[in-house]
């Protein structure tokens, strides 16, 4: 998948995003417009499949570096045309900002090779189920990593989660590593980011500057080797191949223009467009079957998600309900 920013579905007070600004109030044109960029980010997010199937005869690990490198160059043109010149000393006068940011990078190279290999191998629906799981990965880390106290909807939720995969590992006859490894590292990259304060484009600059070495490396060697794709094909492909740095950060700067519009409650429901949208073309483009044991588990996942959801907006609706105060007669 793209570097999708993970909206945390814990329940929690409303926010607007991450620029320190509040959301737009209900029906202001900017609540408008954040609902449409938002609604953009995840259709773009979600519709991937169709770029990377078009690269099918590109091997998954060369695709994955023109994604680095040419992501390195579009995030670099916007931070020039953004006059953000001291985007990497922000980073470093963060204490740890740059770990953090290297071990999110580690993640997310995983999480993109790994969706890249399942979109060129017929995998489109369990790719989408790992971006259905991914919410109660994030509860998880907050419980595992963070000490968190579990509340019983979300020990119910977990408790779906984990029957899915039973089911799905049983229907298999293995475990349904696709969908998990898509899961884990994805709601792992958007923990550390989340420990960042940094702008989407800022971090997404680092991420990409510490994996280009390897990646230019990597690509030198395909070249002398003479098993690149680049520059031995049609002028389309590796047109496709340069424009994976667009298709990366476009869709990013959608998402942050939502993010600064609209509250994160509306947000948390918009990112289930993207494993949708994946999981339609799975099955209705690239005909890719649906077991019951594969629907079973897409179920017990939904369930899981349906509570993770009713339990945030319960909690919403908590943190907005007004404080009654009575008078001492």
């Amino acid at each position: 998948m793209a570097t999708s920013p993970t909206v945390d579905p814990r329940p929690g007070p409303p926010a607007g995003g991450t620029s320190g600004r509040g959301p737009a109030p209900a029906h202001h044109p900017e609540r408008r417009v954040g609902t449409l960029a938002g609604l953009a980010a995840y259709s773009l997010w979600g519709i991937f499949p169709l770029v990377f199937n078009l690269l099918d005869a590109v091997a998954p690990g060369e695709i994955l570096i023109h994604r680095i490198v040419w992501s390195f160059v579009v995030v670099l043109v916007l931070l020039a045309v953004r006059r953000e010149r001291h985007w990497f000393r922000a980073v470093r006068s963060l204490p740890g900002a740059l770990a953090r940011l290297s071990l999110a990078a580690a993640l997310i190279a995983n999480n993109w090779l790994v969706y890249i290999w399942a979109v060129t191998n017929d995998h489109v629906v369990e790719a989408a189920l790992g971006y259905y799981i991914n919410p109660l990965i994030t509860v998880a880390l907050g419980v595992v990593v963070l000490r968190e106290q579990l509340s019983r909807p979300q020990a119910i939720a977990l408790g779906f989660g984990l029957a899915a995969v039973l089911v799905l590992t049983v229907g298999y006859g293995q475990v349904p590593w696709i969908s998990l490894v898509l899961a884990c590292s994805f709601g792992g990259y958007g923990f550390m980011k989340k420990s960042v304060p940094v702008g989407a484009v800022t971090s997404l600059a680092v991420e990409t500057m510490v994996l280009v070495p390897a990646a230019l490396a990597a690509l030198i060697a395909l070249q002398v080797r003479g098993d690149a794709a680049f520059l031995h094909g049609s002028v389309g492909r590796d047109a496709l191949l340069v424009g994976l740095g667009v298709v990366t950060a476009v869709p990013l700067l959608l998402f942050g223009t939502a993010a600064r519009r609209i509250p994160l409650s509306v947000l948390g429901l918009l990112q289930y467009v993207t494993p949708t949208l994946q999981l339609l073309l799975g099955l209705v483009v690239f005909h890719e079957p649906m077991p019951v044991e594969r629907l079973i588990g897409f179920v017990l996942v939904w369930i899981a998600l349906g509570v993770l959801a009713a339990d945030a907006l319960a909690a919403r609706r908590r943190a907005l309900a007004p404080v009654v105060v009575t008078e001492a007669s």
